[in-house]
């Protein structure tokens, strides 16, 4: 990013560093030497001054481009915005054309696969939206063995972190498992970006994409409180990205709500704000009849299928006509119902 950044200066282009991390990387430093780096700015966290991008700055400078490091960084509480990749959305809504990086760990849409490859959780995230909206997604590849040998030598990291890394989540095994998603991910988005290429010289201006729409896969995810629906919406958004399918997040509420379950409601919208940042369409319903509420929103919005997370209950509920599963997939006998259930990642063996 740096090389191009380079490139770019000596073509005469007004290129800025908004923010860099050099973690202490010699060579990495060097590659800044000639480039504009606009400062940083410092905020006292529970009496520990750290260093955080000065968005406000560079917008104030308005560059042609800027280099931001780390986009899936977490920023400083009181800094004004709290992930990196929303003030490289305030820079890019300003005009300012933004060059930036991030780990495949790091796609949203990617975190329960990356928990089961690593068993980590990975909290730091970029919504796939933002990535897809790139005019250019450059894939840096190195195999695994290139990567263990720099991890071992320091090169990423200094040696007490590097070592805690390679008995964690850089281990051999996660690392090759990494690197075939990062290839198959960018293997599908060719795909789709070349479809889409090909389809939009096919189009007519003229013609009429009523048809098309009749067609088209439309998806709803059914959002409760239980925790596994942020894995159900994940697994939603990126169902969608690779069918070209709406998605809507859907919850439903009674009409007459008990205050002892405010913590209830608190988590499904939760669960439904989380669908937002994701750019899918979240709606609240009321109903006392969940299964009747919902598939009746699924017919009037035309979905085709509807994903539901399997839930943690008794065999006798299924006996006695009261699972609401069971019964939304009777109620829905023409839209595909698609249960879901969480997969967890198996303790390793000693």
């Amino acid at each position: 990013m740096l090389e191009v950044a380079q490139h770019l200066k000596k073509e005469g282009k007004d290129v800025v560093i908004g923010y860099f991390e050099p973690h202490g990387r010699k060579d990495t430093i060097g590659r800044t030497f000639g480039l504009e780096m606009v400062p940083t700015k410092t905020i006292n966290y529970r009496g520990v001054m750290l260093e955080e991008m000065d968005t406000e700055a560079i917008l104030k400078r308005h560059p042609a481009i800027g280099v931001v490091d780390e986009l899936a960084h977490t920023n400083v509480p009181g800094s004004g915005r709290s992930k990196r990749w929303e003030d490289v959305q305030a820079l890019l809504d300003a005009g300012i054309d933004v060059m930036t990086n991030m780990n495949i760990q790091h796609l949203e849409s990617l975190n329960d696969h990356v928990f089961h490859i690593t068993g980590v959780r990975v909290r730091e995230t970029v919504p796939d939206w933002l990535v897809k909206s790139a005019a250019e997604v450059v894939m840096v590849d190195a195999t695994t063995e290139a990567l263990l040998n720099r991890l071992k030598r320091g090169v990423i990291y200094a040696p007490e972190k590097a070592e805690r890394a390679l008995a964690n989540f850089f281990k051999e095994s996660s690392l090759v498992s990494l690197r075939e998603l990062a290839l198959r991910e960018t293997a599908h988005e060719l795909d789709i970006r070349g479809a889409s290429e090909t389809a939009e010289e096919r189009r007519d201006v003229h013609a009429t994409s009523l048809r098309e729409k009749e067609l088209r896969d439309r998806v709803l995810i059914y959002v409760t409180a239980d925790p596994s629906t942020a894995m159900l919406i994940r697994r939603g958004r990126r169902m969608t990205d690779y069918l070209g399918a709406d998605c809507f997040a859907v919850a439903v509420s009674p009409y007459r709500r008990d205050h002892r379950a405010d913590e209830r409601i608190h988590a499904v919208e939760a669960h439904l704000n989380f669908a937002r940042n994701l750019h899918i369409e979240a709606r609240s319903l009321e109903g006392d009849d969940p299964a009747e509420t919902l598939v009746d929103f699924a017919r009037r919005n035309q979905i085709t299928q509807v994903l539901v997370g399997r839930p943690k209950h008794r065999s006798w509920s299924r006996l006695l006509g009261t699972d609401l599963i069971l019964r939304i997939v009777r109620k829905a006998k023409d839209i595909r119902v698609i249960i879901v259930a969480e997969r967890r990642k198996q303790p390793a063996a000693k």
